[in-house]
């Protein structure tokens, strides 16, 4: 992870967050409420070190008429996007086994839930490139439901979650963060994209199909050509329900 965000969710307990999710014996505690697929809040355990998160069990997805079962292999290449670009943004996630059978296992943030994306936009202008990092990685992935209530705020940073609806090859981007269209996007972010033209790396590409990885490849040479973040006109973008 990016120093800075490591300090952010790392202590002298917990040095390494991916290690210890991976490594950490999980409990479940119970199930999240207002989720449409299982979702688990789980206490990891190492010794006597402990930590919250979010687990999301293969088991428990409902069917999707647009997405094969497999969900939490897009919620870790979210995270490992977000990597690659130094941005951040996704708390670390991991695919392991658990009580309930193979999943993702994602940090949890203790945020405020007072806070999403409209407060934070319309409060707290400094932390206005922390959204344009996760439009930007919106739009490489092609997430189909970033709503409001899926930024997270904690220690002023915001943090993007609920990212399993993401990397399907048809462009069908569904979002809530339109603000910053039509601006330039900050050139040592672009200069982070443009690698994405050539190849996408291969612990993400592992976790997709060859027409997404081809269709990720497409939304990053648009990006990295036109140089902007693009507009929703037409305002027929957005998700449901928008928090």
């Amino acid at each position: 992870m990016p120093t800075h965000e490591l300090n952010v969710l790392a202590s002298e307990a917990i040095p390494d967050p991916v290690a210890f999710l991976m490594n950490a014996e999980p409990e479940l505690e119970g199930r999240m409420p207002w989720s449409s697929n299982a979702t688990f809040l789980v206490t990891m355990r190492v010794g006597e070190i402990e930590q919250r998160a979010i687990y999301k069990p293969v088991r428990g997805e409902r069917p999707l008429w647009d997405f094969e079962p497999g969900l939490h292999r897009r919620e870790r290449a979210a995270y490992l996007l977000s990597e690659h670009l130094g941005v951040g943004v996704v708390p670390p996630t991991v695919i392991r086994d658990g009580p309930l059978g193979e999943g993702s296992y994602q940090w949890f943030v203790d945020a405020d839930h007072r806070e999403h994306y409209f407060t934070i936009f319309e409060q707290r202008e400094y932390l206005h490139d922390q959204c344009r990092h996760i439009a930007v990685l919106d739009i490489l992935a092609n997430n189909t439901d970033r709503k409001s209530g899926h930024c997270l705020l904690a220690h002023d940073r915001v943090w993007a979650i609920d990212n399993g609806l993401c990397f399907s090859s048809p462009y069908k981007l569904r979002t809530v963060i339109w603000e910053f269209g039509g601006e330039d996007i900050a050139d040592d972010l672009l200069d982070r994209v443009a690698p994405l033209v050539e190849q996408i790396p291969v612990d993400i590409a592992a976790l997709l199909d060859d027409d997404e990885i081809a269709a990720m490849r497409h939304r990053a040479t648009k990006l990295v050509t036109e140089r902007v973040l693009p507009d929703d006109e037409h305002r027929h973008r957005y998700p449901w329900p928008l928090v």
